[in-house]
């Protein structure tokens, strides 16, 4: 039996087509896990920056409400005092409980607004995720 000459080409085109696309499936393969091992590094890094600026609200959170305390503590004394004397001591802590008061809150509102839920999301994960679906939607047409 003779071969014919077309057909060997089919079929040798053929298994080129097979060997290329199974060659395209795996080097697909191997692009999305690479792909997933870096946006899972992505979100370790920017989790770790959320999480360390979250540390910090709090840490503001804290100072301030304990300056906000200590205000406190000294707007009482001063009611005393003004209350006791009605001369101007009373005065003197008045204006110092006040500047606490207000640094306490200063301290208050930096650090909740560190805490706020839009700046805890990782934006640039996110966006990333979004890029990488429509590079292998594209890729799988």
């Amino acid at each position: 039996m003779a071969i014919d000459p077309d057909e060997a080409d089919v079929s040798g085109e053929r298994v080129k087509a097979e060997r290329s696309m199974a060659g395209l499936v795996s080097d697909l393969a191997a692009e999305a896990i690479l792909l997933i091992r870096q946006e899972m590094t992505l979100l370790k890094t920017e989790l770790s920056e959320k999480f360390s600026q979250a540390g910090q609200g709090i840490g503001l959170l804290v100072a301030g409400g304990v300056l906000a305390f200590s205000a406190w503590l000294v707007l009482l004394a001063a009611a005393v005092l003004g209350l006791a004397l009605v001369l101007p001591p009373w005065l003197a802590a008045l204006i110092v409980g006040l500047a606490v008061l207000a640094i306490g809150g200063v301290l208050l509102f930096i650090g909740k607004k560190r805490l706020e839920p839009g700046s805890l999301v990782p934006q640039r994960t996110l966006r990333s995720l979004r890029e990488d679906q429509t590079w292998l939607t594209e890729r799988l047409r």
